[in-house]
């Protein structure tokens, strides 16, 4: 098949049947758009639909694109993802981009789950209490990124000691440690969720080692910001290749 075919099956798979009113108004944008994420970008690479989608999620909560996070959240249902995981995606967005957007993201998952008549709230993800939230985020920061951690808390200044504790707690606490999405997917997501802020290309480097340290490979982070980006833009993908590069390179 040719990538024009290409985007129509996999619109077809993602969104079902039926004309977006894009078309109707701007045909030759929506076939552009059409043929090149789901004609070309989503068959690059090693990463299944349901990783593509998660990716998509993330950064359009990311980019606050909040329409199009919610198409895509039916066409994250489509695929196979559960609502949980849906949830935990975006969820994984908040220590990166703030509650104030996060909150608007889950909205738009919300209001795609009722239209779907999933019920709310979804069970509970979380296994860390108030006595083991700290301990338990330290340690699997620690497991993400060794032993450069215990370093940066050594030569943390004591005024801003307080900033490390909350990413161990907070960060990796409250929600790496959740069910739901297993630790190299949660990784992944972070990559692509920094990779799109932009401008943050030092804690990008950090997560490139970080994923290679859990198991995914340069292949695995190439196809993943390959992905972002006809949702982030050239400039972004560019730069989180550059870092790529950097941290993993060629032989």
């Amino acid at each position: 098949m040719n990538r024009v075919e290409r985007s129509k099956d996999k619109l077809n798979q993602l969104f079902g049947e039926g004309v977006t009113a894009a078309h109707a108004t701007d045909p030759d944008f929506q076939n552009i758009l059409n043929h090149f994420i789901f004609g070309e970008v989503f068959h690059q690479g090693n990463l299944d639909d349901k990783q593509r989608e998660l990716i998509t999620l993330v950064v359009l909560a990311t980019n606050q694109t909040l329409p199009q996070l919610k198409t895509h959240v039916s066409a994250a249902l489509n695929v196979g993802l559960t609502p949980v995981e849906i949830k935990e995606a975006v969820y994984q967005c908040a220590p990166y981009i703030g509650f104030p957007k996060t909150l608007s993201a889950i909205n738009e998952v919300n209001e795609a789950f009722k239209m779907k008549n999933i019920a709310l709230p979804i069970e509970s993800q979380n296994i860390v209490d108030e006595e083991n939230r700290f301990d338990k985020g330290l340690a699997v920061q620690v497991e993400i990124f060794g032993d450069v951690i215990a370093k940066m808390r050594e030569n943390t200044p004591t005024n801003q000691k307080h900033i490390q504790d909350y990413l161990s707690a907070f960060c990796f606490g409250d929600f790496y440690t959740r069910g739901g999405l297993d630790l190299k997917t949660r990784e992944l997501l972070t990559l692509c969720i920094i990779s799109a802020l932009g401008g943050a290309e030092g804690q990008v480097k950090a997560h490139v080692q970080g994923n290679k340290n859990v198991g995914n490979d340069k292949e695995t982070l190439i196809t993943a910001i390959t992905h972002c980006l006809p949702y982030m833009g050239f400039p972004r993908t560019l730069n989180a290749l550059a870092c790529v590069n950097e941290i993993i390179p060629e032989n």
